[in-house]
């Protein structure tokens, strides 16, 4: 039964290795093979030693956990004995660590407290896999704890397509050595000609339909995960940096943090606020745990600083757009906004080192870029006041959402309306504040702003969040600054194709801006794309709007006209496209409900309009011979007989004096659709003439 065993546990561990997109395959595969390793050493034991038999489930579990402390919770020992600290790690993996993991961002960090429970899970299916394979000899059984541990990788993270073909693969080949390797315990088995076909089309059928299925997405979702549902809950009220601007403001010489690189950031972040119910901005409250790294701007540029963190009240750290990694400390993260915060409301000195990627931005693409509406910031405000309504119209008047657009609101607003970065600052950010700021003051600091602006945004259909952080630095040697004057909010709209892109109202000119400082790629596309902006000024904002007057300008009054007309134009197209060939129809189903004499001559009727409807020439004298002539020449010799055989149908029921029987009027009906699928085969142009032509419902003159 060795080879059953190897098969046993190779599929095991294949199982347990599905857990390589949220642990990584460095991390995972040690202790799995440390787990997998001791179990099969235990059934060797227990195969040279018969009287171990009876113990072998508590041996494979107590050398595997012997195992996993030696080779994760090696840090915990004392001299490699476990310790206190060592069992209180061992029953926090396996209690809380598929918990902490789905509050992670994948790959998670491999921390013990973890990574544990995956091989945890691995050794508890080899053990209870070896007792059915070994003691029950029901190998087909031995396989469902793997196949558990599989299942539970795939509601973590779901692999579709061709890696999950290959995956499949690894598990079928170990699962298949079990199930031959234990041919011989089984009754002989004769496989028919017939059999062998079926089984070989039934495996082709599988793994094709595999394919298709991890390939496509008809649903255009991404596969469930238990991640979904599961994020870090806070503890804690989480304060608002943004109504903090005017009070660093009012201190303008205070460090705030520090930081070492090879050249100054254009901006720091601290919180990105995408919610607005009229009075408060809120964030996205899906926070995670930061795992070894978040993945990188494609074709962007990675850079790296070591930050130290003063005079920041709460649990908010200096963080870049997007973040890829943090060492020396362990913080939450949304991963869509890059916000970065501590587990806890913490002050004093915080040092840690970030990675982060900056994007390769393109100025001709981001310039005729389009907005991307699937990426958020769409929520329209509540309760927004009508006079504000009106504004955001008049701000960008008749555009559409695009990034043009967006640069257009942000020009009026830095045109029209004046920054305070010093002295006695306005403060609020709500409706109130706003309309006072918009329609009164004309006055405000980047709080009110870059509120203003995403509000009213939103109310043009353009997406938009705000976010607020440090724009600027003092250089002091290899070392930059951030005092409190660099505080600033800002909106940013989501560019298709190249993410969110920060723009700013107040036209502030930053550390970037000086002479013989480069600016950030992104801040080097975005000014050539405000180039492109006309260069009229934009709408001056004048004091609250008036409400409308009751009556209605000439040119109102000439497009309500204008619509009128439309509409009774549309209306007749509709009429004539629509009710011709429905009139035909109904003329049709008429006539074909008619018998004897008239049923002969509706046929004939029928026959001559839809004919008419090709350019067929008809006169009331014409005789059905003369007729038929001249449909061969309009549309093709095969038309005649039939014409010609429902003439001579007409003629003798018309003078020969004898009853109509319901089978000459069915043979009469047989020759008008011999004519109709003569017409059938006409080009299509001309059967769209003729389905719409109204002459044919006129009587033929006289």
């Amino acid at each position: 039964m060795r080879l059953a065993t190897v098969g046993l546990l190779g599929s095991t561990a294949a199982a347990g290795l599905l857990f390589t997109p949220v642990f990584g395959l460095r991390a995972l595969a040690p202790p799995i093979l440390v787990v997998v390793v001791a179990a099969y050493g235990c059934v060797e034991l227990a195969a040279r030693r018969p009287g171990l038999a009876s113990w072998r489930p508590l041996l494979v579990l107590g050398t595997g956990l012997l195992g996993l402390v030696e080779s994760v919770l090696f840090p915990t020992t004392a001299a490699g004995l476990p310790t206190t600290a060592t069992l209180r790690a061992l029953q926090r993996g396996a209690t809380e660590g598929w918990l902490l993991t789905l509050q992670s961002t994948w790959p998670a960090r491999p921390d013990p407290e973890l990574l544990l429970f995956v091989p945890l899970a691995v050794l508890l299916a080899a053990a209870l896999g070896i007792e059915l394979l070994l003691r029950l000899r029901l190998p087909v059984a031995a396989l469902l704890p793997g196949l558990a541990v599989a299942g539970l990788a795939q509601a973590y993270q779901a692999l579709t397509g061709a890696t999950a073909l290959l995956v499949a693969v690894c598990y079928a080949a170990p699962a298949a050595l079990l199930l031959w390797a234990d041919r011989p315990n089984r009754p002989a088995m004769r496989l028919s000609r017939v059999d062998i076909p079926l089984a070989a089309t039934t495996v082709l059928a599988i793994v094709a339909g595999t394919v298709a299925l991890g390939s496509l997405d008809p649903a255009g979702r991404t596969p469930y995960s238990l991640k979904n549902n599961h994020s870090v809950p806070l503890q804690y009220r989480l304060s608002n940096p943004l109504q903090e601007i005017a009070q660093r403001l009012s201190d303008p010489d205070r460090e705030v943090f520090r930081y070492h690189s090879d050249r100054s950031a254009d901006r720091w972040s601290l919180v990105v606020l995408d919610g607005f119910d009229g009075v408060n901005w809120s964030i996205d409250a899906r926070l995670y745990r930061l795992g070894s790294h978040l993945p990188a701007a494609s074709a962007g540029m990675v850079r790296s600083a070591d930050v130290r963190v003063g005079d920041l009240s709460g649990p908010w750290l200096p963080s870049q757009s997007t973040p890829l990694t943090v060492d020396g400390l362990a913080p939450l993260v949304n991963p869509a906004a890059g916000t970065l915060l501590l587990n806890k409301t913490a002050g004093g000195d915080r040092r840690y080192r970030l990675t982060w990627s900056e994007p390769a931005v393109n100025a001709t693409t981001l310039g005729d870029g389009t907005l991307d509406t699937t990426a958020g910031g769409l929520g329209r405000p509540a309760a927004v006041p009508a006079e504000l309504e009106r504004l955001a119209k008049e701000a960008v008047p008749g555009a559409r959402p695009t990034f043009q657009s967006a640069l257009q609101l942000e020009k009026y607003l830095s045109e029209h309306y004046q920054v305070v970065r010093t002295g006695n600052a306005p403060t609020g950010n709500g409706w109130p504040q706003l309309q006072r700021f918009l329609t009164e003051s004309m006055r405000g600091t980047s709080e009110q702003f870059a509120a203003a602006y995403v509000a009213l945004a939103r109310l043009n259909g353009i997406p938009a969040r705000l976010v607020v952080g440090f724009r600027g630095a003092e250089v002091a040697g290899d070392t930059f600054i951030v005092r409190n004057r660099d505080v600033l909010a800002w909106p940013e709209v989501p560019v298709a194709g190249v993410g969110w892109v920060p723009l700013d109202p107040t036209a502030a000119v930053s550390d970037t801006a000086k002479p013989g400082k480069a600016p950030a790629p992104i801040d080097a596309a975005v000014e050539q794309a405000r180039a492109q902006v006309d260069a009229t000024p934009s709408n001056a904002p004048a004091p609250p709007p008036q409400q409308p007057s009751g009556g209605r300008s000439g040119g109102s009054g000439a497009a309500w006209a204008g619509l009128v007309v439309a509409a009774v134009l549309g209306g007749f197209l509709v009429l004539w496209l629509f009710g011709v060939p429905l009139a035909v129809a109904v003329r049709s189903a008429r006539r074909r409900r008619r018998t004897g004499t008239a049923g002969v001559a509706g046929a004939w009727a029928e026959a001559r309009d839809r004919l008419r409807a090709h350019g067929v020439p008809y006169g009331i004298g014409m005789t059905p011979r003369d007729f038929a002539g001249v449909t061969g020449r309009v549309v093709g010799e095969p038309s005649v007989e039939a014409v010609a055989r429902l003439g001579r149908l007409l003629d003798t029921t018309v003078w020969s004096g004898r009853p109509v029987t319901d089978e000459t009027v069915r043979l009469a009906w047989d020759e008008v659709q011999t004519v109709r699928r003569v017409l059938a085969g006409r080009p299509w142009q001309a059967r769209l003439r003729a389905a719409v032509d109204p002459r044919v419902l006129r009587a033929v003159s006289r």
